[in-house]
């Protein structure tokens, strides 16, 4: 599946893609809403910027105690619960005189939900597409998205002004809603992926299995923590700009769109192979050096545009852990890196909303972006995809280790197809 007339040749692609946009509209409206309303309360760049990521850090929480959930709830049932829940709890958000402890307290319970949300969303993904469909569908979401995210706070910064913040949260509200009731329409009824039911400790023992293989962890911390330290620059953008606040945020979504569309349609699979991850990841930080100059707004927007490209870096990461987990364990695993990453996220922008507080935002920007480029030199040695031997086995230093724990014992995967020998 390499064409996007295959793609949305499946039935329930166009459904998922559709309740999927109208979920991703609601956040970014939402976001940009809560980031404006917040700061003009308290004047603080550091509540502002938690306001708008910091709930990411309660996705760990979700991680930790409700992932199993992913894979053991119907999804069509799920997606629907998670629209609605999210649908009330932005609506208590823009309640006037909403306490800003009341207001971070219903945040933390969205994100811990949200762990929950994209390893269904995404497992579910696994499930209408074939193995080889699947970065190019997750490419297309990443690019509606992107779109999305220039359009949500584009209008979300109109909304703004002319609602005012709390009626920005309400239209969010609203496009939670039809997230919920395009999804009861469009998608099928499932059973579950995996039998039992949810619970911490097997929760806990899937997170160990997932982690316990290094191949995993390499790609999994590649994932979380070069991704989450440039959004902690861009959690910076309100205090940075705040009349420029919406064109900074749209920059960077087309950034997002332009690198989704080269590497999930027209990137070929032996450069994807060759080049991998780390030139990406490398490019996500660089442009972001530029602002330790305090540049104009037409160099901003054009450094944050560039950058934003190497997130596509996260479609290949995302195809190879794919090739490193059983199905059975596709939305656990997926669950598990979004969960992550906006838990790194929501640190990176707490890290530096605290660094801005300190000294300015432009500064602060440049430190996370350093950051994110020397972990990458780091990580990059290790995610280094191996050449296959002649009989189709990987090589290296971890050749004979890359295994797939079952629960029944150990057989080898094939990383090259993703699917169990």
């Amino acid at each position: 599946m390499r064409t996007y007339q295959e793609l949305f040749g499946s039935r329930e692609f166009t459904p998922l893609l559709a309740s999927t946009a109208a979920h991703v509209a609601a956040q970014t409206v939402s976001r940009m809403a809560l980031g404006t309303l917040v700061y003009e309360a308290t004047g603080s760049p550091l509540l502002a910027a938690l306001s708008m990521f910091g709930p990411l850090l309660a996705q760990m929480i979700g991680a930790s105690f409700l992932l199993s959930a992913a894979d053991r709830l119907p999804p069509r049932a799920a997606t629907i619960g998670l629209a609605l829940f999210f649908a009330v709890a932005t609506t208590a958000l823009a309640l006037p005189g909403l306490p800003m402890g009341a207001t971070f307290a219903i945040l933390s319970v969205q994100g811990m939900l949200g762990s929950v949300g994209g390893g269904v969303r995404y497992g579910l993904l696994s499930e209408i597409l074939p193995a080889e469909g699947y970065l190019l569908g997750r490419s297309v979401l990443n690019m509606c998205a992107g779109s999305l995210q220039i359009c949500g706070y584009a209008v979300g910064a109109v909304l703004v002004n002319v609602l005012t913040p709390r009626g920005a949260l309400l239209t969010g509200a609203a496009l939670f809603v039809a997230a919920a009731v395009v999804a009861r329409v469009g998608l099928a009824r499932r059973p579950p992926r995996a039998q039992g039911r949810p619970s911490a400790s097997d929760t806990w023992r899937t997170n160990a299995r997932l982690w316990a293989q290094k191949p995993r962890r390499r790609v999994y911390l590649a994932l979380w923590v070069p991704n989450g330290l440039v959004v902690g620059c861009e959690s910076l953008f309100v205090s940075y700009a705040p009349r420029h606040a919406g064109l900074l945020f749209a920059s960077a979504a087309v950034g997002m769109l332009a690198g989704d569309t080269l590497t999930g349609r027209f990137l070929p699979a032996h450069w994807r192979d060759r080049v991998g991850a780390p030139p990406l990841l490398l490019l996500l930080a660089a442009p972001y050096l530029v602002f330790v100059l305090h540049p104009a707004l037409p160099v901003a927007l054009a450094a944050v545009a560039v950058g934003s490209v190497g997130f596509s870096a996260n479609l290949l990461l995302q195809e190879r852990l794919m090739s490193l987990v059983p199905s059975e364990l596709r939305g656990h695993a997926l669950g598990l890196h979004s969960s992550g990453m906006f838990t790194m996220q929501g640190v990176a922008a707490a890290l530096a909303g605290g660094i801005a507080q300190l000294t300015s935002p432009a500064p602060a920007m440049t430190v996370m972006a350093a950051a994110s480029a020397a972990v990458t030199l780091a990580l990059a040695p290790g995610l280094r995809r191996r050449e296959p031997t002649a009989g189709g086995a990987p090589t290296g230093a971890d050749a004979g280790r890359e295994l797939t724990d079952t629960g029944k014992g150990r057989r080898p995967t094939d990383t090259a197809r993703g699917r169990l020998l």
